[in-house]
Protein backbone atom coordinates (compact mmCIF):
# COMPACT_ATOMS: atom_id res chain seq x y z
CA UNK A 1 0.00 0.00 0.00
CA UNK A 2 1.49 3.60 -0.91
CA UNK A 3 0.35 6.32 0.35
CA UNK A 4 1.98 9.91 -1.53
CA UNK A 5 4.58 8.09 -2.62
CA UNK A 6 5.42 6.21 0.84
CA UNK A 7 5.22 2.30 0.62
CA UNK A 8 3.68 1.15 4.03
CA UNK A 9 3.95 -2.74 4.23
CA UNK A 10 0.96 -3.90 6.51
CA UNK A 11 0.62 -7.44 8.43
CA UNK A 12 -2.43 -7.44 10.21
CA UNK A 13 -1.80 -11.64 11.09
CA UNK A 14 -1.68 -12.29 14.71
CA UNK A 15 -0.31 -15.89 15.68
CA UNK A 16 -3.53 -18.27 16.70
CA UNK A 17 -3.39 -19.65 20.18
CA UNK A 18 -6.01 -22.66 21.33
CA UNK A 19 -9.54 -21.43 22.31
CA UNK A 20 -9.95 -20.81 26.32
CA UNK A 21 -12.34 -23.93 28.42
CA UNK A 22 -15.54 -23.96 27.72
CA UNK A 23 -17.95 -26.49 28.94
CA UNK A 24 -17.61 -29.76 28.81
CA UNK A 25 -18.94 -32.20 26.38
CA UNK A 26 -21.85 -34.67 27.26
CA UNK A 27 -20.56 -37.99 28.64
CA UNK A 28 -21.33 -41.36 27.00
CA UNK A 29 -24.07 -41.16 24.20
CA UNK A 30 -25.17 -44.69 25.34
CA UNK A 31 -26.41 -42.32 28.56
CA UNK A 32 -28.60 -40.22 26.74
CA UNK A 33 -30.05 -43.69 24.76
CA UNK A 34 -30.89 -45.78 27.84
CA UNK A 35 -32.43 -42.73 29.92
CA UNK A 36 -34.72 -41.59 27.05
CA UNK A 37 -35.98 -45.08 26.21
CA UNK A 38 -36.41 -46.39 29.89
CA UNK A 39 -38.73 -42.42 30.25
CA UNK A 40 -41.07 -44.06 27.36
CA UNK A 41 -41.62 -46.99 29.57
CA UNK A 42 -41.94 -45.82 32.54
CA UNK A 43 -45.81 -44.68 32.42
CA UNK A 44 -46.73 -48.38 31.75
CA UNK A 45 -44.87 -49.86 34.46
CA UNK A 46 -46.04 -50.31 37.96
CA UNK A 47 -44.48 -48.94 41.11
CA UNK A 48 -42.12 -51.99 41.87
CA UNK A 49 -41.12 -53.30 38.58
CA UNK A 50 -40.15 -49.88 37.77
CA UNK A 51 -38.01 -49.84 40.60
CA UNK A 52 -36.33 -53.19 39.57
CA UNK A 53 -35.92 -51.67 36.12
CA UNK A 54 -34.31 -48.60 37.43
CA UNK A 55 -31.62 -50.22 39.50
CA UNK A 56 -30.73 -52.60 36.79
CA UNK A 57 -29.94 -49.95 34.72
CA UNK A 58 -28.40 -47.33 36.66
CA UNK A 59 -26.17 -51.07 37.54
CA UNK A 60 -25.53 -51.13 33.52
CA UNK A 61 -24.74 -47.50 33.42
CA UNK A 62 -21.72 -47.35 35.61
CA UNK A 63 -20.26 -50.82 34.87
CA UNK A 64 -19.85 -50.19 31.34
CA UNK A 65 -16.32 -48.57 30.37
CA UNK A 66 -16.92 -45.03 29.50
CA UNK A 67 -20.28 -44.38 31.03
CA UNK A 68 -21.34 -42.18 34.02
CA UNK A 69 -24.17 -40.91 34.98
CA UNK A 70 -24.86 -37.12 35.79
CA UNK A 71 -27.17 -35.65 38.41
CA UNK A 72 -28.08 -31.85 38.53
CA UNK A 73 -28.27 -30.55 42.19
CA UNK A 74 -30.13 -27.10 43.54
CA UNK A 75 -30.14 -25.74 40.06
CA UNK A 76 -26.96 -26.11 39.12
CA UNK A 77 -24.91 -27.74 36.29
CA UNK A 78 -23.53 -30.97 37.30
CA UNK A 79 -20.00 -31.94 36.10
CA UNK A 80 -21.48 -35.42 36.43
CA UNK A 81 -22.07 -37.34 38.99
CA UNK A 82 -20.50 -40.81 39.63
CA UNK A 83 -21.57 -44.67 40.55
CA UNK A 84 -21.77 -46.55 44.07
CA UNK A 85 -18.34 -47.99 43.22
CA UNK A 86 -16.63 -44.26 42.94
CA UNK A 87 -14.02 -44.09 45.89
CA UNK A 88 -16.38 -40.66 46.47
CA UNK A 89 -19.75 -42.14 46.45
CA UNK A 90 -21.91 -41.25 49.45
CA UNK A 91 -19.22 -38.64 51.18
CA UNK A 92 -20.34 -34.81 50.96
CA UNK A 93 -17.88 -31.95 50.71
CA UNK A 94 -17.61 -28.91 51.24
CA UNK A 95 -15.25 -25.67 50.33
CA UNK A 96 -14.85 -22.34 51.70
CA UNK A 97 -13.70 -20.35 48.29
CA UNK A 98 -12.82 -16.36 48.02
CA UNK A 99 -13.40 -14.15 45.02
CA UNK A 100 -11.36 -11.31 45.09
CA UNK A 101 -10.76 -8.73 41.95
CA UNK A 102 -9.06 -10.77 39.13
CA UNK A 103 -8.41 -14.07 41.77
CA UNK A 104 -9.89 -17.53 43.14
CA UNK A 105 -8.85 -18.50 45.95
CA UNK A 106 -8.06 -21.19 46.51
CA UNK A 107 -7.30 -21.72 42.71
CA UNK A 108 -8.03 -25.93 42.58
CA UNK A 109 -9.51 -28.30 44.69
CA UNK A 110 -9.68 -32.22 44.66
CA UNK A 111 -12.15 -34.17 45.29
CA UNK A 112 -12.23 -38.00 45.24
CA UNK A 113 -14.40 -39.46 42.09
CA UNK A 114 -17.70 -39.38 42.84
CA UNK A 115 -18.09 -36.26 45.85
CA UNK A 116 -21.20 -34.38 46.37
CA UNK A 117 -19.75 -30.62 46.64
CA UNK A 118 -20.92 -27.65 47.95
CA UNK A 119 -19.07 -24.45 47.59
CA UNK A 120 -19.56 -21.77 49.87
CA UNK A 121 -18.01 -18.56 47.88
CA UNK A 122 -17.11 -15.00 49.58
CA UNK A 123 -16.91 -11.91 47.33
CA UNK A 124 -13.88 -9.85 49.19
CA UNK A 125 -13.12 -7.79 45.74
CA UNK A 126 -14.56 -4.63 45.02
CA UNK A 127 -17.08 -5.08 42.32
CA UNK A 128 -19.42 -8.39 41.61
CA UNK A 129 -18.24 -11.35 41.02
CA UNK A 130 -19.70 -15.16 41.08
CA UNK A 131 -18.32 -18.74 40.53
CA UNK A 132 -20.31 -20.82 37.88
CA UNK A 133 -19.63 -24.21 37.40
CA UNK A 134 -18.91 -25.04 33.37
CA UNK A 135 -20.13 -21.85 33.11
CA UNK A 136 -23.81 -22.53 34.18
CA UNK A 137 -25.79 -19.25 35.64
CA UNK A 138 -25.02 -18.34 38.78
CA UNK A 139 -26.17 -15.39 40.52
CA UNK A 140 -24.07 -12.26 41.16
CA UNK A 141 -22.36 -11.59 44.13
CA UNK A 142 -22.06 -7.86 45.59
CA UNK A 143 -18.37 -7.12 47.19
CA UNK A 144 -18.56 -8.72 50.78
CA UNK A 145 -21.75 -11.20 50.21
CA UNK A 146 -21.45 -14.80 50.20
CA UNK A 147 -23.58 -17.46 49.05
CA UNK A 148 -23.55 -21.64 48.72
CA UNK A 149 -23.52 -23.43 45.83
CA UNK A 150 -24.43 -27.12 45.68
CA UNK A 151 -22.72 -28.50 42.78
CA UNK A 152 -23.66 -31.67 43.31
CA UNK A 153 -21.88 -35.42 42.18
CA UNK A 154 -18.71 -34.66 40.66
CA UNK A 155 -17.21 -37.48 38.46
CA UNK A 156 -14.53 -35.76 36.28
CA UNK A 157 -12.19 -33.24 36.64
CA UNK A 158 -13.71 -29.83 35.03
CA UNK A 159 -14.07 -25.71 36.02
CA UNK A 160 -15.82 -22.91 37.46
CA UNK A 161 -15.48 -19.25 36.77
CA UNK A 162 -16.36 -15.51 37.07
CA UNK A 163 -19.42 -14.98 34.74
CA UNK A 164 -18.36 -11.18 34.52
CA UNK A 165 -16.99 -10.57 30.85
CA UNK A 166 -12.83 -10.63 30.71
CA UNK A 167 -12.55 -11.81 34.50
CA UNK A 168 -12.18 -16.23 33.42
CA UNK A 169 -9.15 -15.09 31.33
CA UNK A 170 -8.08 -12.66 33.83
CA UNK A 171 -7.03 -15.28 36.21
CA UNK A 172 -11.02 -15.57 37.97
CA UNK A 173 -10.76 -19.50 37.55
CA UNK A 174 -10.93 -22.32 39.73
CA UNK A 175 -9.30 -26.09 38.74
CA UNK A 176 -12.18 -28.77 40.19
CA UNK A 177 -9.55 -31.88 39.95
CA UNK A 178 -10.94 -35.65 40.44
CA UNK A 179 -8.74 -37.53 42.16
CA UNK A 180 -6.06 -39.69 40.09
CA UNK A 181 -6.79 -38.16 36.76
CA UNK A 182 -4.93 -35.14 35.05
CA UNK A 183 -5.64 -31.85 36.90
CA UNK A 184 -7.81 -28.93 34.80
CA UNK A 185 -5.57 -25.23 34.83
CA UNK A 186 -5.29 -23.82 37.43
CA UNK A 187 -6.61 -19.93 37.49
CA UNK A 188 -4.61 -18.01 35.47
CA UNK A 189 -3.34 -20.08 33.26
CA UNK A 190 -6.07 -19.84 30.75
CA UNK A 191 -4.95 -16.44 30.17
CA UNK A 192 -1.15 -16.03 30.94
CA UNK A 193 0.07 -18.48 28.22
CA UNK A 194 -2.40 -17.44 25.42
CA UNK A 195 -2.36 -14.97 22.75
CA UNK A 196 -5.27 -15.31 20.32
CA UNK A 197 -8.36 -17.29 19.49
CA UNK A 198 -8.36 -19.05 16.18
CA UNK A 199 -11.44 -17.60 15.57
CA UNK A 200 -10.79 -13.96 15.79
CA UNK A 201 -11.45 -11.51 13.00
CA UNK A 202 -8.30 -10.44 10.77
CA UNK A 203 -7.97 -6.99 8.80
CA UNK A 204 -7.43 -7.43 5.13
CA UNK A 205 -4.96 -4.29 4.63
CA UNK A 206 -6.11 -4.27 0.62
CA UNK A 207 -9.53 -3.39 1.56
CA UNK A 208 -11.26 -0.39 1.60
CA UNK A 209 -14.26 1.41 3.80
CA UNK A 210 -17.74 1.35 2.40
CA UNK A 211 -18.99 4.17 0.32
CA UNK A 212 -21.29 5.57 3.13
CA UNK A 213 -17.94 5.44 5.59
CA UNK A 214 -17.30 8.51 7.28
CA UNK A 215 -14.13 9.38 9.35
CA UNK A 216 -14.18 10.87 12.89
CA UNK A 217 -13.39 14.59 12.63
CA UNK A 218 -10.16 14.84 14.50
CA UNK A 219 -11.10 18.84 14.56
CA UNK A 220 -10.44 20.67 18.47
CA UNK A 221 -13.53 22.20 19.49
CA UNK A 222 -13.20 25.82 20.74
CA UNK A 223 -13.39 25.88 24.35
CA UNK A 224 -17.25 26.95 25.68
CA UNK A 225 -17.71 29.91 27.32
CA UNK A 226 -17.73 30.43 30.82
CA UNK A 227 -15.71 28.04 33.57
CA UNK A 228 -17.80 25.76 34.61
CA UNK A 229 -18.11 23.02 31.79
CA UNK A 230 -21.05 20.36 32.35
CA UNK A 231 -20.57 17.11 30.23
CA UNK A 232 -23.12 13.93 30.19
CA UNK A 233 -21.46 10.72 29.54
CA UNK A 234 -23.36 7.75 28.69
CA UNK A 235 -21.81 4.20 28.97
CA UNK A 236 -22.72 2.18 25.93
CA UNK A 237 -21.86 -0.83 24.54
CA UNK A 238 -22.28 -1.42 20.35
CA UNK A 239 -21.10 -2.84 17.56
CA UNK A 240 -18.79 -0.70 15.71
CA UNK A 241 -16.53 -0.64 12.32
CA UNK A 242 -13.20 -1.18 13.47
CA UNK A 243 -11.46 -1.49 10.31
CA UNK A 244 -12.81 -2.21 6.54
CA UNK A 245 -15.25 -5.24 6.98
CA UNK A 246 -14.33 -5.81 10.56
CA UNK A 247 -16.66 -4.91 13.58
CA UNK A 248 -16.64 -5.43 17.08
CA UNK A 249 -18.32 -4.97 20.06
CA UNK A 250 -16.91 -1.79 21.61
CA UNK A 251 -17.87 -0.43 25.41
CA UNK A 252 -17.70 3.68 24.99
CA UNK A 253 -18.80 6.64 26.42
CA UNK A 254 -21.45 8.41 24.39
CA UNK A 255 -20.56 5.68 21.27
CA UNK A 256 -17.76 6.32 20.11
CA UNK A 257 -14.53 4.84 20.72
CA UNK A 258 -12.41 6.91 21.60
CA UNK A 259 -14.87 9.23 23.25
CA UNK A 260 -15.78 13.25 23.15
CA UNK A 261 -12.73 15.28 23.64
CA UNK A 262 -13.34 17.77 26.40
CA UNK A 263 -11.76 20.96 25.93
CA UNK A 264 -11.12 23.87 28.63
CA UNK A 265 -8.29 25.87 30.87
CA UNK A 266 -6.97 25.97 33.37
CA UNK A 267 -9.20 26.95 36.58
CA UNK A 268 -12.07 25.47 34.37
CA UNK A 269 -14.57 23.25 36.73
CA UNK A 270 -15.79 20.14 34.92
CA UNK A 271 -18.71 18.80 35.96
CA UNK A 272 -19.20 15.11 34.26
CA UNK A 273 -22.80 12.94 35.08
CA UNK A 274 -21.83 9.25 34.12
CA UNK A 275 -24.53 7.20 32.96
CA UNK A 276 -24.11 3.25 32.90
CA UNK A 277 -26.10 1.85 29.93
CA UNK A 278 -24.39 -0.89 29.53
CA UNK A 279 -24.25 -4.53 31.30
CA UNK A 280 -21.77 -4.98 33.26
CA UNK A 281 -20.05 -2.05 36.27
CA UNK A 282 -17.96 0.21 34.46
CA UNK A 283 -16.51 3.62 36.12
CA UNK A 284 -14.28 6.44 34.46
CA UNK A 285 -10.76 7.81 36.00
CA UNK A 286 -10.23 11.40 34.56
CA UNK A 287 -6.07 11.63 34.58
CA UNK A 288 -6.81 15.79 34.45
CA UNK A 289 -8.41 15.49 38.06
CA UNK A 290 -6.74 15.20 41.74
CA UNK A 291 -10.21 13.51 43.93
CA UNK A 292 -10.15 10.45 45.81
CA UNK A 293 -10.58 7.50 43.68
CA UNK A 294 -12.83 5.45 45.97
CA UNK A 295 -15.61 8.49 45.63
CA UNK A 296 -15.69 9.57 42.32
CA UNK A 297 -13.82 6.78 40.24
CA UNK A 298 -15.99 4.28 42.28
CA UNK A 299 -17.86 1.78 39.71
CA UNK A 300 -21.42 1.65 39.06
CA UNK A 301 -23.90 -1.30 38.38
CA UNK A 302 -25.83 -1.12 35.17
CA UNK A 303 -28.73 1.62 35.80
CA UNK A 304 -26.60 3.69 37.96
CA UNK A 305 -25.20 7.03 37.77
CA UNK A 306 -22.61 9.12 39.22
CA UNK A 307 -21.40 12.57 39.17
CA UNK A 308 -18.15 13.65 38.96
CA UNK A 309 -16.45 16.99 39.77
CA UNK A 310 -12.59 18.32 39.20
CA UNK A 311 -10.76 21.03 38.80
CA UNK A 312 -8.41 21.67 36.01
CA UNK A 313 -5.62 22.57 38.06
CA UNK A 314 -2.80 21.96 35.34
CA UNK A 315 -2.43 22.59 31.42
CA UNK A 316 -1.76 19.54 28.91
CA UNK A 317 -3.74 17.04 27.22
CA UNK A 318 -5.00 13.92 29.70
CA UNK A 319 -6.03 10.44 29.13
CA UNK A 320 -9.79 9.40 30.55
CA UNK A 321 -10.41 5.81 30.85
CA UNK A 322 -12.75 2.83 32.67
CA UNK A 323 -11.09 2.23 36.19
CA UNK A 324 -13.18 -1.84 36.35
CA UNK A 325 -11.07 -4.73 36.37
CA UNK A 326 -9.24 -5.81 34.44
CA UNK A 327 -9.05 -2.28 33.25
CA UNK A 328 -7.01 -3.31 30.49
CA UNK A 329 -9.97 -4.85 29.14
CA UNK A 330 -12.35 -2.43 29.42
CA UNK A 331 -9.47 0.36 27.89
CA UNK A 332 -8.43 -2.04 25.26
CA UNK A 333 -12.08 -2.33 23.83
CA UNK A 334 -12.80 1.06 23.69
CA UNK A 335 -12.85 3.21 27.07
CA UNK A 336 -10.69 5.78 26.81
CA UNK A 337 -11.12 9.42 25.72
CA UNK A 338 -8.92 12.79 26.14
CA UNK A 339 -9.15 16.05 28.42
CA UNK A 340 -6.90 19.29 26.44
CA UNK A 341 -6.67 21.53 29.14
CA UNK A 342 -4.80 24.69 27.14
CA UNK A 343 -1.49 25.90 28.65
CA UNK A 344 -1.96 29.96 29.45
CA UNK A 345 -1.57 32.60 26.38
CA UNK A 346 -1.47 29.70 23.92
CA UNK A 347 -1.23 31.36 20.32
CA UNK A 348 -3.82 30.76 18.05
CA UNK A 349 -3.28 28.49 15.11
CA UNK A 350 -4.92 27.70 12.10
CA UNK A 351 -5.75 24.46 12.18
CA UNK A 352 -5.76 22.30 15.79
CA UNK A 353 -6.44 18.71 15.80
CA UNK A 354 -6.28 16.21 18.49
CA UNK A 355 -5.15 12.44 17.41
CA UNK A 356 -5.66 9.43 20.51
CA UNK A 357 -3.44 6.63 19.80
CA UNK A 358 -4.77 2.96 21.02
CA UNK A 359 -4.90 -0.39 19.73
CA UNK A 360 -6.84 -3.32 18.33
CA UNK A 361 -7.27 -6.67 19.57
CA UNK A 362 -9.59 -8.70 17.63
CA UNK A 363 -11.68 -10.50 19.36
CA UNK A 364 -14.39 -12.64 16.83
CA UNK A 365 -16.39 -11.40 14.57
CA UNK A 366 -19.08 -9.19 16.07
CA UNK A 367 -17.38 -9.74 19.61
CA UNK A 368 -15.25 -7.61 22.28
CA UNK A 369 -11.97 -7.37 21.73
CA UNK A 370 -9.38 -10.70 23.11
CA UNK A 371 -8.19 -9.89 26.55
CA UNK A 372 -5.47 -12.69 25.78
CA UNK A 373 -4.25 -10.71 23.05
CA UNK A 374 -4.47 -7.58 25.39
CA UNK A 375 -2.16 -9.68 28.21
CA UNK A 376 0.42 -10.43 26.06
CA UNK A 377 0.88 -7.15 24.26
CA UNK A 378 -0.12 -8.92 20.99
CA UNK A 379 -2.26 -6.24 19.17
CA UNK A 380 -3.59 -6.67 15.73
CA UNK A 381 -2.90 -2.88 14.98
CA UNK A 382 -2.54 0.40 15.96
CA UNK A 383 -4.79 3.19 14.95
CA UNK A 384 -5.00 6.98 15.41
CA UNK A 385 -8.66 7.70 16.92
CA UNK A 386 -9.88 4.32 16.86
CA UNK A 387 -10.13 3.25 13.07
CA UNK A 388 -7.38 1.22 11.13
CA UNK A 389 -5.45 3.39 8.66
CA UNK A 390 -8.32 6.02 9.01
CA UNK A 391 -6.63 9.23 7.61
CA UNK A 392 -4.68 7.54 5.16
CA UNK A 393 -8.70 6.18 3.77
CA UNK A 394 -9.57 10.09 4.42
CA UNK A 395 -6.93 12.83 4.60
CA UNK A 396 -6.81 15.61 6.69
CA UNK A 397 -6.76 18.67 4.41
CA UNK A 398 -4.52 21.85 5.21
CA UNK A 399 -4.06 24.81 3.68
CA UNK A 400 -0.71 25.65 2.29
CA UNK A 401 1.61 27.53 5.00
CA UNK A 402 -1.31 26.68 7.38
CA UNK A 403 0.17 26.65 10.69
CA UNK A 404 -1.04 23.41 12.48
CA UNK A 405 -1.05 21.98 16.18
CA UNK A 406 -1.37 18.32 16.67
CA UNK A 407 -2.51 16.98 20.03
CA UNK A 408 -1.26 13.97 21.06
CA UNK A 409 -2.59 11.25 23.57
CA UNK A 410 -1.16 7.73 23.70
CA UNK A 411 -4.42 5.79 25.40
CA UNK A 412 -2.67 2.20 25.27
CA UNK A 413 -3.21 0.31 26.98
CA UNK A 414 0.47 -0.60 26.20
CA UNK A 415 2.40 0.65 22.99
CA UNK A 416 4.11 3.41 22.70
CA UNK A 417 4.11 6.30 20.58
CA UNK A 418 6.97 8.09 18.22
CA UNK A 419 4.37 10.76 16.23
CA UNK A 420 6.13 11.92 13.43
CA UNK A 421 5.34 14.12 10.35
CA UNK A 422 6.80 13.21 6.73
CA UNK A 423 8.44 16.25 5.14
CA UNK A 424 8.27 18.69 8.15
CA UNK A 425 9.86 19.64 11.20
CA UNK A 426 8.43 20.72 14.45
CA UNK A 427 9.01 23.81 15.65
CA UNK A 428 7.21 23.67 18.93
CA UNK A 429 7.27 20.88 20.96
CA UNK A 430 4.69 20.27 24.48
CA UNK A 431 4.93 17.41 26.50
CA UNK A 432 3.67 16.44 29.58
CA UNK A 433 2.76 20.05 31.35
CA UNK A 434 5.77 21.95 29.81
CA UNK A 435 7.76 23.22 26.51
CA UNK A 436 10.44 21.13 25.12
CA UNK A 437 10.88 23.29 22.11
CA UNK A 438 9.85 27.26 20.53
CA UNK A 439 10.19 28.94 17.94
CA UNK A 440 13.25 31.43 18.26
CA UNK A 441 15.35 29.14 20.75
CA UNK A 442 18.81 29.72 21.22
CA UNK A 443 19.82 26.32 19.47
CA UNK A 444 18.19 26.79 16.49
CA UNK A 445 16.88 23.34 17.64
CA UNK A 446 13.78 21.63 15.50
CA UNK A 447 12.00 18.41 16.55
CA UNK A 448 11.46 15.17 14.43
CA UNK A 449 9.57 13.03 16.54
CA UNK A 450 7.01 13.44 19.73
CA UNK A 451 7.65 10.20 22.06
CA UNK A 452 5.16 9.06 24.64
CA UNK A 453 4.13 6.44 26.75
CA UNK A 454 0.79 4.80 27.38
CA UNK A 455 -1.47 7.79 29.05
CA UNK A 456 1.01 10.26 28.12
CA UNK A 457 0.16 13.07 26.05
CA UNK A 458 1.48 16.28 24.65
CA UNK A 459 1.31 18.35 21.25
CA UNK A 460 3.63 19.99 18.50
CA UNK A 461 3.31 22.61 15.98
CA UNK A 462 4.53 22.94 12.13
CA UNK A 463 3.79 24.01 9.42
CA UNK A 464 3.51 22.41 5.53
CA UNK A 465 4.40 25.31 3.14
CA UNK A 466 3.83 23.67 -0.33
CA UNK A 467 1.08 21.88 -1.57
CA UNK A 468 1.39 17.98 -1.38
CA UNK A 469 0.80 15.33 0.43
CA UNK A 470 2.35 14.78 4.11
CA UNK A 471 2.36 11.06 5.99
CA UNK A 472 2.64 11.02 9.15
CA UNK A 473 3.13 7.97 11.23
CA UNK A 474 4.24 6.72 14.52
CA UNK A 475 7.99 6.18 13.68
CA UNK A 476 7.90 2.65 15.65
CA UNK A 477 7.75 1.22 12.19
CA UNK A 478 5.81 -2.05 12.93
CA UNK A 479 2.89 -0.09 14.23
CA UNK A 480 3.11 2.04 11.23
CA UNK A 481 2.59 -0.94 9.13
CA UNK A 482 -0.36 -1.74 11.50
CA UNK A 483 -2.73 1.16 11.49
CA UNK A 484 -0.60 3.79 12.63
CA UNK A 485 -0.76 5.98 9.52
CA UNK A 486 -2.51 9.23 8.23
CA UNK A 487 -2.09 11.68 5.40
CA UNK A 488 -2.24 15.86 5.66
CA UNK A 489 -3.13 16.70 2.50
CA UNK A 490 -2.12 20.33 1.76
CA UNK A 491 -3.90 21.65 -1.06
CA UNK A 492 -6.09 25.05 -1.91
CA UNK A 493 -8.78 24.34 0.63
CA UNK A 494 -9.08 23.17 4.41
Amino acid sequence: MRFGGLAVPVNSSSPPVPDSPGPLPPNSAGRGGIAAWFGSLFPMLTGGVALGLLVGFVFIAVARPGNALSMAASGQTSAAGAGMSAPGAGKKLSFDIELGDMYVKPASISVPRGADVTVNVINKGNQQHTLALEGADAPMLDPGRSSTFHWGVISRSTQAWCLVSGHKDAGMLLAVNVEGEQAQAAAGGSAAGSTSGGNDATIDASAKPSADWKAVDPTLQPVEGGTTHNVTLHVQEKTMEVAPGVKQVRWTYNGTAPGPILHGKVGDVFNVHLVNDGTMEHSIDFHASKVAPNVQMRKIKPGGSLDYQFKAQFAGIFTYHCGADPMIYHMGNGMYGAVVVDPPHLDKVDKEIVLVQSELNLGPQGQPGDLKKMMTGNDDAVVFNGYYNQYAFAPIKVAPGARVRVWLDNAGPNQNMAFHVVGTIFDTVWKEGAYRLQPGNAEQGGSQTLDLQPTQGGFVEFTLPDAGTYPFITHKMMNMSRGAVGIFQVGDTQ
